[in-house]
């Protein structure tokens, strides 16, 4: 494992920024996996983080560990709470660590003498021990198959929308299988469609077929342009 100012760096070059969330954000991180036996995070194969929050913390988490939605080993809880758990998947241990609130104010009483609150709490958070930033709690933590990393277990398609889901994600009833958009739960409301720019479209399907194919004829998609193989298909 890399030391805290290592980190530190990494998560100010990754985030763009430097703020106290970021110092707990890597202390929490550092503390976790180590309380979970794993002594190098982003080389492991074995830790799934959960993170509460989706504030700068968050991204700290991520330099540290290396666990990212997109390999399936960071899971995003929405609580609204600076915590995250730690869980060494070959072991089944796992570890919540929260941010305690007390924090703040000791930051404010120690370092009095320093002009912003900012400045108190990154010295704070830098310099007090662990048993000072964090409330630590050994719990359990159940993850299914179809939520581990790994190919996908499974993929439908909605009978509405025709969209494809992945992982039982679907919802399903005695006559039809449907997303989660289509069956009441989405997040955003359809305006209209949008029509691509299929000039554009042509242009960077030719170049990619040339690259992947030579001597591959571009007028192939003048004779079926890409509208007419899959706009249809998608409504756009």
């Amino acid at each position: 494992m890399k030391t805290l100012n290592e980190y530190l760096t990494e998560a100010e070059q990754n985030h763009g920024h430097m703020c106290p969330g970021q110092v707990l954000g890597v202390r929490m991180a550092m503390a976790g996996c180590q309380a979970v036996g794993i002594t190098e995070p982003k080389g492991s194969k074995r830790l799934i983080v959960f993170v509460e929050i989706d504030r700068c913390a968050a991204d700290a988490i991520t330099t540290v560990t290396g666990c990212r939605l997109g390999k399936r080993t960071l899971k995003f809880r929405d609580f609204g709470k600076l915590a995250a758990t730690f869980l060494n998947t070959e072991t089944g241990e796992a570890v919540r660590l929260v941010a305690l609130e007390s924090s703040r104010e000791l930051a404010r009483q120690i370092f009095a003498h320093l002009s912003t609150k900012k400045e108190q709490q990154l010295t704070a958070y830098k310099t007090l021990p662990d048993l000072c930033l964090f409330r630590g709690e050994r719990v359990q933590v159940s993850v299914p198959e179809a939520d581990r990393p790994g190919h996908p277990l499974a993929r439908v398609a909605c009978d509405r929308c025709g969209e494809g889901i992945n992982d039982g994600r679907e919802v399903r009833d005695a006559d039809s299988v449907l997303c989660r958009a289509c069956a009441g739960a989405a997040y955003y409301e359809v305006l209209e469609q949008v029509t691509l720019d299929s000039d554009e479209i042509t242009r960077t399907e030719a170049v990619h077929a040339e690259q992947a194919y030579p001597g591959f004829a571009p007028t192939t998609f003048a004779v079926n342009p890409p509208e007419r193989l899959c706009g249809a298909r998608n409504g756009i």
